[in-house]
């Protein structure tokens, strides 16, 4: 790999390049210790602090994101879905699939609810229409979809709103590679007081239901 392509590759990987760039500076205070004990114990702390902080930050993401992320992205269709009682109901469409109408950040979106995806993902298009930010520090992981593996960004939707279901800080993924679908995964399902299915009928009951907005 030439210099350009091992740069961009790290430009890519930023807590890799965290950590051996704290590697180097750890060994180039090592080296000045015995010239300059104070400077070069002090470039060496530098260096060992940010190899902590490289780990810390790979130990975070490891926890957060754990499972292979596998999405299944059939073709869209047309969500219907309706507020009863708290509860956001949402019936199923010809093909088989539970589909919903969303707002990101007050961004209205349909998006698949696939009980089988780890995490909620979203088109770029949506990223930009809902004006969802990249993390200060860019993180990213490898999806298995049925097009094959993509690589996704990781990132945290503000709001998401549906029925009756408001969540806030959530994580998600933004996939190109997914073209302009959307997928509610367990993340925000795990997040319901509880959620079924009955009668053909996708039945989501939040901890503390909200107006329609949806």
């Amino acid at each position: 790999m030439d210099l350009p392509g091992l740069i961009a590759f790290l430009l890519q990987q930023p807590l890799l390049a965290l950590a051996i760039a704290s590697i180097f500076v750890a060994t180039l205070g090592g080296m000045l210790r015995r010239p300059l004990p104070v400077f070069g114990g002090f470039v060496r702390g530098v260096g060992n602090l940010g190899l902590i902080a490289a780990l810390l930050l790979t130990i975070a993401q490891v926890t957060r994101f754990t499972s292979s992320h596998d999405l299944a992205l059939p073709q869209l269709g047309m969500p219907d879905q309706s507020v009863e009682g708290g509860e956001t109901r949402v019936r199923m469409d010809r093909d088989g699939h539970f589909w919903i109408t969303a707002s990101v950040n007050g961004t209205k979106r349909r998006f698949l609810v696939d009980t089988g995806a780890t995490l909620t993902a979203i088109s770029p298009d949506t990223a930009e229409a809902g004006r969802v930010a990249q993390k200060p520090i860019p993180q990213a992981v490898l999806m298995h979809t049925a097009n094959g593996t993509v690589r996704a960004e990781l990132v945290t939707i503000d709001e998401l709103r549906f029925g009756s279901v408001v969540a806030r800080d959530l994580d998600a993924v933004v996939a190109p590679g997914l073209g302009d679908a959307n997928v509610i995964g367990m993340n925000l399902l795990s997040r319901l007081a509880s959620w079924r299915v009955e009668d053909r009928t996708l039945i989501l009951v939040p901890h503390h239901p909200q107006s329609d907005a949806a």
